[in-house]
């Protein structure tokens, strides 16, 4: 069995039309989960050749609305992309040199997850950013 994904037919299941720049994105993002749009641009020209920017911006954006990619933005820092999504999961971000990696669970006495006081809002999601040095980072400064 295959543990390839299938562009394609996510593409479909979401009602988009399966295009090389889709496909090529998703192959970018799959690839290096948490690019930013810069690096996804210089992957899909790799793959591709010419495409412009605004191609790009167009099938990111696309991919995000329909939930097949995830944009994340911690504060301070460019926006990224991932194909992890549906799970809730969290991230852990270098303060040094802006890596980001995923946390599948916050755990401990309160990790926030439940608002206090939801103010009548249907939440669906928590959002929590981990922020610390990388091991990299941390061994650099050593």
């Amino acid at each position: 069995m295959s543990t390839t994904p299938d562009f394609a037919s996510e593409l479909r299941r979401a009602s988009l039309r399966v295009t090389r720049p889709r496909m090529a994105v998703l192959a970018a993002v799959h690839a290096e989960p948490h690019l930013d749009t810069d690096a996804v641009i210089q992957r899909v020209r790799a793959d591709l050749g010419a495409v412009s920017h605004q191609a790009v911006y167009d099938v990111l954006r696309a991919l995000t609305d329909t939930g097949i990619l995830r944009r994340i933005q911690p504060a301070g820092a460019t926006a990224r992309y991932e194909a992890r999504t549906g799970d809730n999961h969290h991230h852990v971000v270098c303060r040094g040199c802006g890596a980001i990696e995923d946390v599948d669970c916050a755990v401990g006495a309160a990790p926030c997850l439940v608002a206090s006081h939801d103010h009548g809002y249907l939440v669906d999601e928590a959002e929590v950013v981990y922020w610390g040095t990388c091991p990299g980072c941390a061994a650099a400064t050593a």
